[in-house]
């Protein structure tokens, strides 16, 4: 069970860093690179700045970025949970930082939305279509 447990902790953190880099790597090769063996799925996004300046960014649908809007977040707690999990069930305390961290990134993911949301205009309704959960994929 031990093993079990590490080996999971373990792969939740590889997760998160592939998550990570996967985002970083499609920004600096400006969405030329390969996610998962394949071309990224895009959308190419245009914006203006509060300086009145248009910008455009690029929004990877694909990878782990198409999985759900903030992936990233579900082996964070994941991961969270498992350095938890071996104070077993015997008391609430231990868990109290499984249910923090969910909570604060859960709130974080909705005012990320709202904030890229008022951003993007279109461009973020469109990449709601195109990766209609928002952490969790198949449930939230």
């Amino acid at each position: 069970l031990a093993l079990f447990i590490l080996v999971a902790g373990i792969l939740c953190i590889y997760i998160n860093y592939d998550c990570d880099r996967q985002r970083q790597e499609f920004r600096r090769t400006n969405g030329k690179c390969l996610v998962w063996g394949r071309a990224p799925s895009k959308i190419v996004a245009s914006y203006t700045t509060t300086s009145g300046e248009t910008k455009t960014s690029l929004l990877l649908t694909s990878g782990w970025w198409g999985l759900s809007r903030h992936f990233h977040y579900v082996p964070e707690i994941s991961a969270a949970f498992f350095w938890t999990v071996p104070a077993l069930f015997n008391h609430f305390l231990p868990y109290f930082y499984v249910v923090f961290l969910t909570t604060l990134l859960l709130d974080r993911a909705k005012r990320d939305d709202d904030r890229c949301r008022s951003k993007y205009g279109k461009y973020w309704k469109l990449y709601c279509q195109k990766v209609s959960y928002r952490v969790i994929p198949g449930i939230y």
